[in-house]
Protein backbone atom coordinates (compact mmCIF):
# COMPACT_ATOMS: atom_id res chain seq x y z
CA UNK A 1 0.00 0.00 0.00
CA UNK A 2 1.35 3.41 -0.93
CA UNK A 3 2.01 5.51 2.14
CA UNK A 4 0.70 9.05 2.43
CA UNK A 5 3.13 10.38 5.03
CA UNK A 6 5.93 11.15 2.59
CA UNK A 7 4.88 14.73 1.81
CA UNK A 8 4.50 16.37 5.22
CA UNK A 9 8.11 15.78 6.37
CA UNK A 10 9.34 17.65 3.30
CA UNK A 11 6.90 20.49 3.98
CA UNK A 12 8.09 20.61 7.59
CA UNK A 13 11.72 20.99 6.49
CA UNK A 14 10.80 23.81 4.07
CA UNK A 15 8.89 25.64 6.84
CA UNK A 16 11.82 25.10 9.22
CA UNK A 17 14.18 26.58 6.62
CA UNK A 18 11.96 29.67 6.22
CA UNK A 19 11.77 30.13 9.99
CA UNK A 20 15.55 29.70 10.17
CA UNK A 21 16.04 32.49 7.62
CA UNK A 22 13.75 34.73 9.70
CA UNK A 23 15.74 33.86 12.82
CA UNK A 24 19.00 34.75 11.07
CA UNK A 25 17.49 38.09 10.04
CA UNK A 26 16.51 38.86 13.64
CA UNK A 27 19.97 37.88 14.89
CA UNK A 28 21.62 39.99 12.21
CA UNK A 29 19.61 43.07 13.20
CA UNK A 30 20.60 42.68 16.85
CA UNK A 31 24.31 42.07 16.22
CA UNK A 32 24.85 44.92 13.75
CA UNK A 33 27.34 47.43 15.09
CA UNK A 34 26.36 51.03 14.26
CA UNK A 35 29.02 53.24 12.76
CA UNK A 36 30.51 55.75 15.18
CA UNK A 37 30.69 59.33 13.96
CA UNK A 38 34.25 60.53 14.58
CA UNK A 39 34.24 64.11 15.84
CA UNK A 40 37.26 65.93 14.30
CA UNK A 41 37.62 68.16 17.37
CA UNK A 42 37.64 65.13 19.67
CA UNK A 43 40.23 63.47 17.46
CA UNK A 44 42.53 66.49 17.65
CA UNK A 45 42.11 66.82 21.40
CA UNK A 46 42.79 63.12 22.04
CA UNK A 47 46.46 63.46 21.13
CA UNK A 48 47.00 66.45 23.42
CA UNK A 49 44.89 65.91 26.52
CA UNK A 50 45.54 62.29 27.44
CA UNK A 51 48.52 62.95 29.78
CA UNK A 52 46.46 65.20 32.06
CA UNK A 53 42.89 63.96 31.65
CA UNK A 54 43.98 60.32 31.47
CA UNK A 55 45.98 60.54 34.67
CA UNK A 56 43.14 62.37 36.41
CA UNK A 57 40.64 59.64 35.48
CA UNK A 58 43.06 56.80 36.29
CA UNK A 59 43.87 58.13 39.75
CA UNK A 60 40.67 60.01 40.63
CA UNK A 61 37.73 58.04 39.21
CA UNK A 62 35.24 56.56 41.65
CA UNK A 63 36.48 53.95 42.33
CA UNK A 64 39.99 54.84 41.14
CA UNK A 65 41.64 52.59 38.57
CA UNK A 66 44.92 52.99 40.46
CA UNK A 67 43.35 51.39 43.53
CA UNK A 68 43.43 47.95 41.90
CA UNK A 69 45.96 48.31 39.07
CA UNK A 70 48.49 50.37 41.06
CA UNK A 71 49.53 54.00 40.64
CA UNK A 72 52.38 52.90 38.40
CA UNK A 73 50.38 50.14 36.71
CA UNK A 74 52.22 47.48 38.71
CA UNK A 75 49.04 45.59 39.54
CA UNK A 76 47.48 44.52 42.79
CA UNK A 77 43.88 43.42 43.17
CA UNK A 78 43.68 43.92 39.40
CA UNK A 79 46.15 42.75 36.74
CA UNK A 80 49.29 44.74 36.03
CA UNK A 81 49.26 47.14 33.09
CA UNK A 82 53.02 47.51 32.65
CA UNK A 83 54.27 45.44 29.74
CA UNK A 84 50.98 43.59 29.34
CA UNK A 85 50.29 42.86 25.67
CA UNK A 86 46.53 43.08 26.34
CA UNK A 87 47.01 46.84 26.78
CA UNK A 88 47.43 47.02 23.01
CA UNK A 89 43.88 45.67 22.57
CA UNK A 90 41.96 48.95 22.63
CA UNK A 91 38.63 47.21 22.08
CA UNK A 92 39.20 45.14 25.21
CA UNK A 93 40.14 48.20 27.27
CA UNK A 94 37.17 50.26 26.10
CA UNK A 95 34.69 47.45 26.77
CA UNK A 96 36.14 46.80 30.22
CA UNK A 97 35.82 50.49 31.08
CA UNK A 98 32.29 50.73 29.72
CA UNK A 99 30.89 47.44 31.00
CA UNK A 100 33.31 46.18 33.64
CA UNK A 101 34.72 42.69 33.95
CA UNK A 102 34.72 40.36 36.94
CA UNK A 103 35.51 42.42 40.04
CA UNK A 104 36.25 45.48 37.90
CA UNK A 105 33.28 47.89 38.01
CA UNK A 106 31.82 49.57 34.95
CA UNK A 107 32.28 53.31 34.36
CA UNK A 108 29.21 54.28 32.32
CA UNK A 109 29.40 57.93 33.46
CA UNK A 110 32.75 58.65 31.80
CA UNK A 111 32.56 60.82 28.70
CA UNK A 112 33.97 59.74 25.35
CA UNK A 113 36.90 62.14 25.81
CA UNK A 114 37.69 60.68 29.25
CA UNK A 115 37.56 57.10 27.96
CA UNK A 116 39.92 57.95 25.09
CA UNK A 117 42.24 59.80 27.46
CA UNK A 118 42.51 57.07 30.08
CA UNK A 119 42.94 54.46 27.30
CA UNK A 120 45.87 56.44 25.90
CA UNK A 121 47.25 56.98 29.40
CA UNK A 122 47.33 53.21 30.00
CA UNK A 123 48.82 52.54 26.58
CA UNK A 124 51.63 55.10 26.89
CA UNK A 125 52.62 55.31 30.59
CA UNK A 126 55.13 53.49 32.84
CA UNK A 127 57.22 52.44 29.85
CA UNK A 128 54.30 51.28 27.69
CA UNK A 129 54.63 52.58 24.15
CA UNK A 130 51.60 51.34 22.21
CA UNK A 131 50.82 54.64 20.50
CA UNK A 132 48.04 57.20 20.79
CA UNK A 133 44.57 56.26 19.52
CA UNK A 134 41.64 58.48 18.64
CA UNK A 135 37.84 58.31 18.76
CA UNK A 136 37.82 55.31 16.44
CA UNK A 137 38.36 53.10 19.50
CA UNK A 138 34.81 53.92 20.59
CA UNK A 139 33.56 51.68 17.76
CA UNK A 140 34.28 48.71 20.02
CA UNK A 141 32.12 50.17 22.79
CA UNK A 142 28.91 50.43 20.77
CA UNK A 143 28.70 46.68 20.19
CA UNK A 144 26.43 44.62 22.42
CA UNK A 145 29.06 41.87 22.35
CA UNK A 146 32.42 42.28 24.03
CA UNK A 147 35.61 41.36 22.17
CA UNK A 148 36.31 38.45 24.53
CA UNK A 149 32.94 36.96 23.64
CA UNK A 150 33.71 37.34 19.94
CA UNK A 151 36.90 35.34 20.44
CA UNK A 152 34.96 32.28 21.53
CA UNK A 153 31.99 32.56 19.23
CA UNK A 154 31.02 34.43 16.08
CA UNK A 155 28.82 37.51 15.89
CA UNK A 156 26.09 35.14 14.69
CA UNK A 157 24.16 34.95 17.99
CA UNK A 158 23.33 38.03 20.10
CA UNK A 159 24.27 38.20 23.76
CA UNK A 160 20.61 38.25 24.87
CA UNK A 161 18.10 36.04 23.05
CA UNK A 162 14.53 37.38 23.16
CA UNK A 163 11.26 35.44 23.43
CA UNK A 164 10.35 35.56 19.67
CA UNK A 165 13.80 34.18 18.84
CA UNK A 166 13.40 31.39 21.39
CA UNK A 167 9.98 30.62 19.85
CA UNK A 168 11.41 30.47 16.32
CA UNK A 169 14.44 28.42 17.39
CA UNK A 170 12.24 25.89 19.19
CA UNK A 171 9.91 25.43 16.22
CA UNK A 172 12.87 25.10 13.85
CA UNK A 173 14.22 22.21 15.93
CA UNK A 174 10.80 20.51 16.25
CA UNK A 175 9.95 20.81 12.56
CA UNK A 176 13.43 19.76 11.49
CA UNK A 177 13.33 16.71 13.75
CA UNK A 178 9.92 15.69 12.41
CA UNK A 179 11.04 16.25 8.81
CA UNK A 180 14.30 14.33 9.09
CA UNK A 181 12.67 11.34 10.83
CA UNK A 182 9.88 11.30 8.26
CA UNK A 183 12.17 11.44 5.24
CA UNK A 184 14.40 8.78 6.75
CA UNK A 185 11.38 6.56 7.30
CA UNK A 186 10.38 6.88 3.66
CA UNK A 187 13.95 6.30 2.50
CA UNK A 188 14.53 3.26 4.77
CA UNK A 189 11.14 1.58 4.40
CA UNK A 190 10.20 2.62 0.88
CA UNK A 191 7.20 4.47 -0.52
CA UNK A 192 5.01 1.35 -0.31
CA UNK A 193 4.30 -0.81 2.73
CA UNK A 194 3.88 -4.60 2.48
CA UNK A 195 2.99 -6.85 5.40
CA UNK A 196 5.73 -9.28 6.37
CA UNK A 197 9.41 -9.50 7.26
CA UNK A 198 11.76 -7.85 4.79
CA UNK A 199 15.33 -9.10 4.61
CA UNK A 200 17.89 -6.38 3.92
CA UNK A 201 21.07 -7.27 2.08
CA UNK A 202 24.08 -5.02 2.31
CA UNK A 203 26.44 -4.22 -0.56
CA UNK A 204 30.11 -3.13 -0.66
CA UNK A 205 29.19 0.54 -1.04
CA UNK A 206 26.92 0.41 2.01
CA UNK A 207 29.68 -1.29 4.02
CA UNK A 208 32.18 1.34 2.89
CA UNK A 209 29.91 4.23 3.89
CA UNK A 210 29.07 2.59 7.22
CA UNK A 211 32.75 2.14 8.09
CA UNK A 212 33.48 5.71 6.95
CA UNK A 213 30.81 7.17 9.25
CA UNK A 214 32.02 5.14 12.23
CA UNK A 215 35.64 6.19 11.59
CA UNK A 216 34.48 9.79 11.20
CA UNK A 217 32.71 9.65 14.57
CA UNK A 218 35.88 8.23 16.17
CA UNK A 219 38.12 10.93 14.64
CA UNK A 220 35.88 13.78 15.72
CA UNK A 221 35.58 12.24 19.19
CA UNK A 222 39.37 12.32 19.51
CA UNK A 223 39.51 15.92 18.23
CA UNK A 224 36.77 16.91 20.67
CA UNK A 225 38.64 15.31 23.58
CA UNK A 226 41.87 17.10 22.57
CA UNK A 227 40.02 20.43 22.38
CA UNK A 228 38.50 19.90 25.83
CA UNK A 229 41.96 19.18 27.27
CA UNK A 230 43.28 22.37 25.63
CA UNK A 231 40.39 24.34 27.12
CA UNK A 232 40.99 22.99 30.62
CA UNK A 233 44.72 23.66 30.32
CA UNK A 234 44.06 27.18 29.02
CA UNK A 235 41.73 28.02 31.89
CA UNK A 236 44.37 26.91 34.38
CA UNK A 237 47.05 29.08 32.72
CA UNK A 238 48.07 32.59 33.80
CA UNK A 239 46.46 34.56 32.27
CA UNK A 240 43.63 32.11 31.53
CA UNK A 241 42.88 31.49 27.87
CA UNK A 242 39.36 31.72 26.55
CA UNK A 243 37.76 28.42 25.40
CA UNK A 244 37.04 27.90 21.72
CA UNK A 245 33.31 27.21 21.97
CA UNK A 246 32.89 27.30 18.20
CA UNK A 247 35.45 24.53 17.65
CA UNK A 248 34.03 22.40 20.45
CA UNK A 249 30.53 22.83 19.05
CA UNK A 250 31.69 21.87 15.54
CA UNK A 251 33.35 18.67 16.74
CA UNK A 252 30.39 17.64 18.88
CA UNK A 253 27.97 18.32 16.01
CA UNK A 254 30.09 16.21 13.63
CA UNK A 255 30.12 13.36 16.16
CA UNK A 256 26.34 13.47 16.34
CA UNK A 257 25.91 13.66 12.55
CA UNK A 258 28.38 10.83 11.95
CA UNK A 259 26.63 8.54 14.43
CA UNK A 260 23.23 9.47 12.99
CA UNK A 261 24.46 8.64 9.46
CA UNK A 262 25.92 5.32 10.67
CA UNK A 263 22.62 4.42 12.35
CA UNK A 264 20.66 5.34 9.23
CA UNK A 265 22.86 3.20 6.98
CA UNK A 266 22.60 0.30 9.42
CA UNK A 267 18.80 0.52 9.53
CA UNK A 268 18.58 0.71 5.73
CA UNK A 269 21.06 -1.95 4.62
CA UNK A 270 21.84 -4.23 7.57
CA UNK A 271 18.75 -4.55 9.79
CA UNK A 272 15.74 -6.63 8.78
CA UNK A 273 12.41 -4.77 8.92
CA UNK A 274 8.86 -5.93 9.59
CA UNK A 275 5.50 -4.43 8.64
CA UNK A 276 2.64 -5.69 10.81
CA UNK A 277 -0.27 -3.68 9.39
CA UNK A 278 -0.61 -2.43 5.86
CA UNK A 279 -1.95 0.98 6.86
CA UNK A 280 -0.53 4.37 5.98
CA UNK A 281 -3.45 6.56 7.03
CA UNK A 282 -1.49 8.52 9.64
CA UNK A 283 0.46 11.70 9.06
CA UNK A 284 3.29 10.87 11.46
CA UNK A 285 6.16 8.70 10.17
CA UNK A 286 6.68 6.74 13.41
Amino acid sequence: MERNDAVMPGVAIVVAALMWVLLLWLFNNETQVPKVEVNPQLKAAAAKEWPTIGKKVFEGAQPACAGCHGVAGQGGAGPKLVGDEHVDDTGLIVNNIRKGKGIMPAYPNLSDAEIIAVTNYIRNSWGNKYGVVGPEVLQAAVSNIGPEVLRVRSRFVPEDIKLPEIFLGTFVMVLLTYGVIGLFSVWAEGTELHVGIHKNRSNPIAVLFFVATVVSAAIFSILFAIQIVKTLSGQAADPPAQPSVTTEGLYSAMIFLSLAAALGIYMKYFKDSQVLVEDASGEFPW
